[in-house]
């Protein structure tokens, strides 16, 4: 499969060389969104500590691509309060990215007290743990757009809509919420600690094994050249690249520090586009087109079977993001789908150095977003 982003082969200056040399604190750097996050932070120069519970999939990225011997990792589960603490009282970070969580909807129908003390009490860790250190430090708490209490609209939720929901996991995301918002106004609104907290959700990327992902789900069927199995073809979702929030994140905590009004004891959404809705059946069909499908309607097979409850329209808003943050997605659609794609192909299908092949994806990514003139790569 070849590779569809050229590059021009110089280095750039990201978010003005903030982060080299920073002392960050990723929570949950062991799965996916984490270890894209933690391999970024590494390309810009940061000093990265981890702390997980443990690696949540078999394969998973934190272990292909060996980030163990790239940061300073903790095993750790974060419903440790003293633990927690410890660790935050030892580093002293300079900033938190708190993403450690049980991130499955599937699962908090069979495990609903682990995804709720995950979740909330989790969260509420994390928060008591800066309060106790009280350094100066920027914590950006990621979330999911599944806090909001989702009523089957056509428009984007906004960071003022309702939180809550019907279902276990999005009331562990609303809660947490909650809880971020209490622990500002009781406790950090004039501390050394500036928070935010950030939702976004349908993240897709290389490197991701969950279960019950639609992406995950595919590479693993397509990789054995079986068709995959599907649940609901016409559930539309907001679909965006995994370095698409994760760019929202590193200016949060860029503002954070240099404008904490603009961004200090507030919530951002950060998703796609909003003509970027696409039905699962779309995502699949142009996807299977990078894996030597002849026919897209080959590559899966729908089944109609669900064990639990799944919202079938859910996008977010991102208007408060790009007039305070000056932030905007940067792929196109056909590029994000090219850039899923080309990581399981170069996975399973070639001998490829997985780390150097997701930089050299960060390199597109960045180069794209320079392209376009986003405020974050000057």
């Amino acid at each position: 499969m070849a590779d569809k982003f050229p590059l021009e082969g110089m280095e750039r200056l990201m978010f003005s060389d903030y982060f080299n040399d920073k002392k960050i604190l990723v929570s949950g750097n062991t799965g996916f969104k984490g270890s894209w996050l933690t391999v970024w932070l590494l390309k810009l120069g940061a000093r990265v500590y981890g702390v997980s519970r443990d690696v949540p999939t078999q394969p998973a990225m934190f272990e292909e691509l060996h980030l163990s011997e790239r940061v300073a990792h903790t095993t750790l589960d974060i419903r440790d309060l003293e633990g927690v603490c410890g660790l935050v009282a030892d580093i002293k970070p300079d900033i938190v990215f708190h993403l450690a969580a049980q991130p499955i909807v599937s699962l908090s129908y069979l495990e609903p007290v682990e995804t709720l003390s995950s979740n909330i009490m989790g969260t509420t860790h994390i928060l008591e743990a800066l309060r106790r250190s009280g350094h100066q430090c920027s914590a950006v708490i990621i979330t999911s757009d599944k806090c909001y209490d989702n009523v089957e609209w056509v428009w984007g939720y906004r960071e003022t809509d309702n939180l809550g929901g019907k279902d276990i996991y999005s009331a562990s995301k609303g809660a947490a919420e909650l809880v971020i918002k209490s622990y500002f106004h009781s406790f950090f609104q004039n501390s050394p600690v500036k928070l935010t907290s950030a939702r976004a959700g349908n993240v897709i990327g290389g490197g991701d094994w969950a279960l019950d992902r639609i992406v995950p789900d595919c590479m693993r069927a397509w990789s054995s050249k079986q068709p995959v199995e599907i649940r609901n073809p016409n559930a539309t979702r907001p679909w965006q690249h995994v370095l698409e929030p994760l760019s929202g994140y590193l200016v949060l905590a860029k503002v954070l520090a240099e404008r904490p009004d603009a961004a200090h004891g507030e919530s951002f959404n950060f998703g796609p586009r909003s003509e970027y809705n696409f039905s699962v059946v779309q995502i699949l069909s142009d996807m299977s087109r990078h894996w030597e499908f002849m026919c897209p309607a080959d590559s899966f097979k729908t089944t109609g079977i669900t064990t639990f409850a799944e919202s079938g329209l859910l996008k977010l808003n991102c208007d408060k993001a790009l007039h305070a943050l000056k932030w905007m997605p940067t792929f196109e659609y056909d590029q994000m789908i090219e850039a899923v794609s080309s990581w399981y192909y170069k996975y399973y299908k070639e001998d490829e150095d997985m780390y150097e092949y997701t930089i050299t994806q960060i390199d597109q990514y960045e180069a794209e977003a320079q392209r376009k003139g986003l405020s974050w790569t000057k």
